[in-house]
């Protein structure tokens, strides 16, 4: 009430009013705050009140009550205080709040110290810790593997300038490791001095991992005209060895000028054949294209690697009899899936299992959004895989590029992988490779059907693809581009979608969702908790849980693993296209 004291024209107005005097507009609420007040003898309150001209104002008071020797109530103190101000601004500052959680960037404030002040919902989002997890807490100890000398310069650099802007490694709570773009803003108090540190962070993992992609096509192909300019002069150059080995070979009769003059030949033909593969991956050397069957081309290459590889070995195809006829040249397409079953026997020092296989599938937008070298279109997909020693994640980017090799030095090119890539973009196809270490390699090499099997097609496809029926999915995937295409092509046809971007968020909004959701569409490697331990999670909340599990690997024990006698699983292949995931789903739903 003192405000309200200095806006009366004398104090004096107040003196012999009763506490009613001052609750005219709400009697009924006046009574009870003064009887809670004489029955505690002490009492804080928060009340909207009017000054006597009618304007609104927040009261705060805080009372306690006299008494007399006899001890009863022989008046009161209190002290009032207009909070009109202080409340707006937090309301303004809780609105303000509640729009930087909507933001989907993280913002955080940070002091000097690095102990997290301020962290919003976006936060929560991108690194998995909440409020409780981190604030009061140092960031470095959450959100860094380690103090870089990125971050350190970084920081010098802020506290120098007063801001600073750039992409920072860092970790979320599950220690996936992402990339963020940073915007760093150094905050300061009235006097001008540094008080803390506004930070605006986006993920842009998912958007480096394309530009990767995109920058590797790039360098393939920059390496390819390299490879295509040597390769050509090199022939210039083993051409008229060659021609002066064979007259040397009719001039020089002899015994020993015959075997080193046989040796030179040898030796020269051999520096040709790699020219050849060095061709093969620039351009993919134009040969006769005509129509072949899938069928036939894996049967004789099953023939010869049967024929010539250990028995340790076992060897499976299966090939569809009514694969679509694809355009090519046999030779260089042999030689493809020769290197690939060679590649994986090398893979198989000790024996093991390979497989080859082929399907017929057809790229859709969806599809061709999740490869950046995937056009939409009918294609035969033929898979190489073996169970031997899988490809480390850090030379997984490499294997394809020319001269790139693991092995000893005299016992490979590094040119069989690139050889194929060649070989395959100039048949207008692409490849995909997926693999664990010591759980072995998938290699899928996609190559355009033919323009008969293309109509075919397309008047298979006439009828629409099966719909869903506002069936809620739980959507579980760690590539967020995955998610977000997946999702609204889901949404496209008919479903109800939630996502999760790992196992452990994928079991909490089941727990929270069980008796809604109808499927769940599961990616099985992820990072810490991968998909047959999430399988394993759900099926305990729900025996009955159905499940479609998608990889781009999946070994047969695993499949067996997850099959229970409740629950019903799907496995399908990644990346997959909108008709296989509908129709699943619909098979699912039965």
């Amino acid at each position: 009430m003192t405000r309200c004291w200095r806006n009366m024209a004398a104090r004096e107005q107040f003196i012999g009013l009763t506490p009613n005097d001052f609750y005219e507009h709400n009697l009924a609420h006046g009574r009870e705050v003064w009887r809670r007040f004489y029955d505690a003898g002490r009492l804080h309150v928060e009340t909207d009140e009017r000054k006597f001209d009618g304007t609104p104002m927040q009261i705060e008071g805080d009372y306690i009550c006299m008494y007399d020797a006899e001890g009863r109530i022989s008046g009161h103190f209190g002290i009032q205080r207009d909070v009109t101000e202080r409340k707006r601004v937090e309301e303004k500052n809780r609105e303000q709040a509640a729009l930087l959680d909507i933001a989907t960037d993280a913002i955080i404030v940070r002091d000097l110290e690095d102990q997290v002040l301020f962290w919003n919902k976006g936060a929560e989002r991108v690194y998995g810790w909440t409020k409780d997890d981190i604030l009061g807490r140092k960031a470095v100890e959450r959100i860094y593997r380690q103090h870089s000398t990125l971050y350190e310069e970084a920081r010098a650099l802020l506290l120098q300038k007063g801001e600073w802007r750039g992409e920072m490694p860092q970790v979320t709570k599950d220690g996936k490791e992402i990339i963020v773009e940073s915007h760093a803003t150094l905050m300061r108090d009235r006097d001008g001095k540094p008080q803390s540190i506004l930070f605006v962070n986006t993920d842009i993992t998912e958007r480096k991992q394309l530009e990767r992609q995109f920058l590797r096509t790039q360098r393939m192909e920059s390496i390819g005209t390299l490879a295509g300019g040597i390769a050509h002069d090199l022939n210039n150059v083993l051409g008229p060895i060659l021609t002066a080995v064979q007259i040397f070979k009719k001039k020089l009769p002899d015994e020993q000028s015959q075997r080193l003059i046989g040796l030179l030949e040898s030796t020269v033909q051999r520096g040709a054949d790699l020219v050849k593969q060095v061709l093969a991956f620039s351009r993919g050397v134009e040969g006769a294209r005509t129509l072949l069957s899938v069928p036939q081309l894996v049967g004789e290459i099953e023939k010869i690697i049967k024929d010539t590889f250990p028995r340790s070995i076992q060897i499976h195809a299966k090939i569809p009899k009514d694969a679509w006829l694809i355009t090519g040249d046999a030779t260089q397409l042999y030689q493809v899936l020769m290197n690939l079953c060679v590649n994986a026997r090398d893979a198989m020092p000790n024996g093991g299992r390979l497989q080859i296989e082929a399907e017929n599938v057809t790229v859709d937008e969806h599809y061709a959004r999740m490869h950046v070298d995937a056009s939409p279109g009918p294609y035969v997909a033929i898979n190489v895989i073996d169970n031997g020693e899988g490809i480390p994640p850090h030379i997984i980017d490499k294997i394809f590029e020319p001269f790139f090799t693991t092995k000893e030095t005299g016992k490979g090119t590094g040119l069989r992988l690139s050889t194929v890539m060649g070989i395959v973009k100039s048949h207008g196809g692409f490849v995909n490779v997926y693999s664990e270490e010591s759980k072995g390699a998938k290699f899928r090499v996609y190559l355009p059907a033919t323009k008969a099997a293309e109509t075919q097609q397309a008047i298979a496809e006439l009828p629409d693809l099966p719909m869903g029926l506002g069936e809620l999915v739980l959507l579980v995937d760690d590539e967020l581009v995955i998610r977000e295409i997946t999702g609204v092509t889901l949404e496209t046809y008919g479903y109800r979608v939630i996502t999760a971007n790992d196992g452990a968020e994928a079991i909490a909004l089941y727990a929270q969702h069980r008796s809604e959701i109808a499927v769940v569409v599961t990616d099985m490697m992820m990072p810490f908790m991968d998909g047959q331990a999430t399988i394993r999670a759900l099926q305990k909340l729900n025996p009955n849980v159905q499940v479609i599990a998608v990889s781009g690997l999946m070994q047969n024990h695993k499949s067996e693993e997850l099959i229970t006698n409740g629950g019903k699983i799907i496995f399908l292949h990644k990346p997959y296209t909108t008709e296989k995931l509908l129709k699943s789903l619909r098979e699912m739903l039965k």
